[in-house]
């Protein structure tokens, strides 16, 4: 679980630097896979909105780029942030300016 906020503590939104970006997705992805189906509802319950809207992007950006059994994970991700953000929150990172 500490991992899980350490890796969504600082999000490289202000760079342009693709590299530093596929850096932080990669390091998301590697944790949002080391959970278990059971755990992930509570992590995502222990994030604010914002928080929310972030895990959000990164779910969006690992479906752009799908690796092996990622995209079956991500789901899982995106159902339980779905069932906390709502809505507004696939809205507001759909329509975001700024990308993680």
């Amino acid at each position: 679980m500490s991992a899980f906020h350490i890796a969504l503590r600082n999000p490289p939104i202000n760079t342009k630097n693709p590299a530093v970006k596929e850096r932080a997705q990669a390091i998301v992805l590697r944790v949002l896979t080391s959970f278990r189906s059971s755990e992930i509802e509570p992590a995502v319950r222990s994030l604010d909105r914002n928080g929310v809207d972030l895990l959000m992007k990164y779910i969006y950006r690992g479906f752009e780029k799908p690796s092996e059994n990622s995209s079956a994970i991500l789901l899982q991700w995106h159902e339980k942030a779905f069932a906390v953000g709502g809505l507004g929150s696939i809205v507001r990172v759909l329509t975001a300016r700024k990308t993680v």
